[in-house]
């Protein structure tokens, strides 16, 4: 009997042994290609420059709190990262996962207004069936009601405008970018009705994942949200936790949509599985506000700049640079979408394929023509989950695609190592799922 508290208490989970490239294999010996584990083995499971990084730091030191001493690994990853980032981001707080970064951002965000003397802004806005992570604070700035629901008491009041949903939520007489600009306007609308003076900051993924399934927003949108945020002196947090670090073809997602924002969340693909680790960027201007004002973030945890951590995302980074990995996925990004297409394209049961780079998604619906989701109750994303892993495949399916209670998807996250030949057992995997299912 296992004395592991699980995620779901009634499944029967396979025991991971061992990984090889873009396959976890169990203790049975059974081989299983992932590319659902929620975007974080970007480099796959046996990559031998990050393995040996995490080796030889043990061997140095292993743990420095920084409270007392600063690292040679974190200050090199700072350094990087910082050498990549896009606009003024300049300096970086590391933390142990995105949950812990998201909710950083939104506290260095209120701490910023209280050292520019400007106590009174304090309220976040963020967009419906978004998801920035489990802690309290981060939970609040989601806006997925089926994860709030049962914590909703405990929640800090928090405002949502709608996301840049162009298959379930652009009218057939409205054009992508006048769609686009009229969904960033809400964050205007939403800035004047809060009283412009109290609005610390707007969050929001670049491609949403987990909650919407890899919909990035049209062209356009995030420019005149920049614009928005600007004209109001609101801070622009954008969550790439699980979009972020190579995934959607630039090392960081922003890019596409030719924006930079004043906060920047990072960590999955940052450590690559191999260690624990996220980060939170931020521009010079919020920096030097804390250094010339109170000097002390008032936050922090014990594993913040973990030497071991630090270290393998320094050379998971190295490797994304180097052997220019985030335009591979951009490139079989491309070749996966195709190979979807081909094989799912014209399923009566398929209502969207999207995504951008390595990190796509598949709508499901009941009925093609009217776009109309499949009954909750049918669990269709948890059986696929099911079939899939019965097929050899790791996908990521989810429910509650479009309002937290209806919809589903199947979120696909593959390494950027992967192959061609992989792409096609990755859809002939998930072809023989669904038919098992649907």
């Amino acid at each position: 009997m296992s004395h592991v508290f699980p995620r779901h208490t009634k499944s029967d989970l396979p025991i991971a042994a061992g990984g090889d490239g873009c396959y976890l294999i169990d203790t049975q010996g059974c081989r299983y290609l992932d590319c659902g584990d929620a975007a974080v083995s970007c480099l796959g499971h046996s990559d031998p420059a990050v393995i040996r990084a995490v080796q030889e730091q043990v061997e140095k030191i292993a743990f420095a709190h920084t409270g007392f001493m600063t690292s040679e690994p974190a200050e090199a990853l700072a350094d990087l990262l910082v050498e990549q980032a896009p606009g003024d981001l300049d300096r970086v707080y590391f933390v142990s996962g995105g949950s812990e970064a998201t909710e950083a951002a939104i506290k260095l965000a209120r701490q910023y207004y209280l050292e520019i003397g400007q106590p009174e802004r304090r309220h976040v806005i963020a967009r419906r069936q978004s998801y920035h992570g489990n802690t309290l604070g981060a939970l609040s700035a989601g806006g997925n009601a089926w994860r709030r629901a049962q914590f909703a008491p405990m929640l800090i009041d928090m405002t949502h405008i709608a996301p840049c949903y162009e298959y379930a939520e652009k009218p057939e007489n409205e054009s992508s970018h006048d769609y686009g600009q009229r969904v960033a306007n809400e964050l205007e609308a939403e800035i004047l009705r809060l009283g412009p003076e109290t609005v610390m900051a707007f969050m929001a993924e670049p491609v949403v994942g987990a909650t919407l399934g890899a919909v990035p927003a049209v062209e356009g949108y995030f420019k005149r949200i920049r614009e928005i945020c600007d004209q109001y002196g609101v801070l622009l947090i954008l969550d790439e936790v699980m979009c972020g670090m190579g995934r959607t073809g630039h090392l960081f997602a922003c890019d596409h949509d030719g924006v930079a924002p004043d906060i920047l969340c990072i960590a999955k693909g940052l450590g690559a599985g191999y260690q624990p680790i996220g980060a939170m960027i931020c521009t010079g201007r919020i920096y030097e506000a804390i250094r010339d004002g109170s000097g002390f973030f008032q936050h922090g945890h014990t594993y913040i700049g973990h030497p071991v951590a630090t270290a393998a995302a320094l050379a998971v980074v190295r490797e994304l640079t180097e052997r220019d990995l985030p335009a591979r996925a951009g490139v079989m990004g491309e070749e996966l979408q195709s190979a979807l297409e081909a094989a799912l394209g014209q399923h009566p049961n398929v209502g969207d394929i999207r995504g951008r780079g390595l990190f796509r998604g598949i709508e499901l619906v009941a009925d093609r023509d009217t776009k109309t989701p499949f009954d909750p109750a049918l669990g269709v994303a948890g059986k696929i989950k099911k079939a899939a892993l019965a097929e050899g495949l790791i996908c990521y399916p989810m429910s509650g695609t479009r309002d937290g209670r209806l919809g589903d998807h199947i979120l696909l996250a593959p390494p950027f190592i992967v192959e061609e030949a992989q792409i096609d057992e990755l859809v002939g995997k998930l072809s023989k799922a669904m038919c098992a299912v649907i």
